[in-house]
């Protein structure tokens, strides 16, 4: 049976082990520019079999909380390099997530204050992350605009634009399209927040069409074997919901099939919160059999809540590969600490947004020695 500590070829890429790092948002890339300190953070992780970086905005539109990088800016490409080079050169993967918040953001982050954008016009009831005078907190997002349909086309550019200069000019190994968690795609997927009546409103194909508009875009530029997708079929984060999030699920993943995707990354249950919601039930198997029965290829990435014993039994049951997301935000050395059972250090969740150093790049490895003589 396979482990978490058994290589897998995925895409392009071996990885030596199962374990990926998820996407983390941490708000540290003041003017959405990476720093040399994000450097050091994603280096000390490099032992992941894949590194998925922090959702990094895909416009300026695109942004929806302070700090969070970007990927449509010379200097943010420039920032960027300067981590996958850092990364390559101890040996590690990495892939950028693609992310488009829509409408969960706030006026003070879209460019001239306008209304951030949605698939309608539907307030999200949660909230966003600002920073005023160096101190950060949390606001209220903003009454969106819904997009028209013309606008559209601009923003699966903005995917397939993002997408091949991470590759050719930031230096990523590949990307994944964020599609979870209540952002962009993901309204336009449910119908909490998807009440449109042209092409792309109604019935799941129609809500999955700009989904697979920005898919096939992306995949053109960079190859599927490069492109993965993270999905959330049944979280309520950022205030979404679908009606029928199993037929919907797995029409998107069968669509998906055709592509040659690197992998698909499933958010099981609430996203950072309960694996099974009991007003939300949801069959992954079938998600991951209709992927399968399409002639889907790629890995199948699971996320949410796991240790190493559910690590485990995910492999045994189907996963090829398994996110840890706060796990990974204090132990830079999780593959060590996961292979020798060594204890974890706990999260200081008080410097997960914003700051320095402090809760970030300072949390302690093994000794560099035990360390060593365990991989």
């Amino acid at each position: 049976m396979p482990s978490l500590f058994d290589p897998l070829r995925v895409g392009p890429w071996d990885l030596p082990n199962r374990i990926v790092m998820a996407p983390l948002t941490r708000n540290r890339a003041p003017d959405a520019i990476p720093t040399p300190l994000m450097a050091e953070y994603y280096l000390q992780r490099a032992s992941a079999g894949l590194l998925i970086t922090e959702a990094t905005a895909i416009s300026a539109q695109g942004q929806g909380y302070a700090d969070v990088p970007g990927l449509y800016g010379t200097e943010q490409l420039d920032g960027w390099r300067r981590i996958t080079d850092a990364v390559h050169a101890h040996h590690g993967r990495i892939v950028v997530q693609l992310w488009h918040v829509g409408r969960v953001s706030h006026v003070d982050l879209q460019p001239h204050a306008g209304k951030p954008v949605a698939p309608s016009a539907i307030t999200a009831k949660t909230k966003t992350y600002l920073i005023k005078d160096g101190v950060g907190s949390f606001a209220p997002t903003s009454e969106p605009r819904a997009l028209d349909s013309e606008e559209l086309p601009g923003i699966v550019h903005d995917y397939r634009h993002a997408a091949r200069h991470a590759v050719s000019t930031a230096g990523f190994d590949g990307v994944e399209v964020h599609a979870a968690n209540g952002y962009l795609l993901d309204q336009f997927l449910k119908t909490g927040a998807n009440k449109r009546t042209d092409d792309y409103g109604g019935s799941i194909a129609n809500r999955a069409r700009l989904l697979l508009e920005v898919m096939r875009a992306v995949v053109g530029e960079v190859g599927g074997a490069r492109t993965g997708v993270r999905l959330s079929p049944v979280t309520p984060a950022n205030d979404i919901h679908d009606d029928d999030p199993q037929h919907l699920f797995e029409y998107v993943v069968r669509q998906l099939a055709s592509l040659g995707l690197a992998y698909i990354h499933v958010v099981e249950g609430a996203t950072g919160g309960p694996r099974e919601i009991e007003d939300r039930p949801f069959d992954y198997a079938a998600m991951r059999n209709a992927w399968r029965k399409a002639g889907g290829k790629g890995a199948w990435m699971v996320n949410n809540g796991y240790d190493k014993r559910l690590a485990e039994h995910a492999l045994q049951s189907g996963a090829d590969l398994v996110s840890f997301g706060r796990h990974y935000l204090a132990n830079p050395d999780l593959v060590t600490r996961l292979r020798t059972d060594a204890p974890l250090n706990p999260p200081d969740k008080s410097t997960f947004y914003g700051g320095g150093a402090k809760g970030y790049t300072d949390y302690p490895a093994l000794a560099p020695a035990l360390s060593q003589a365990l991989v």
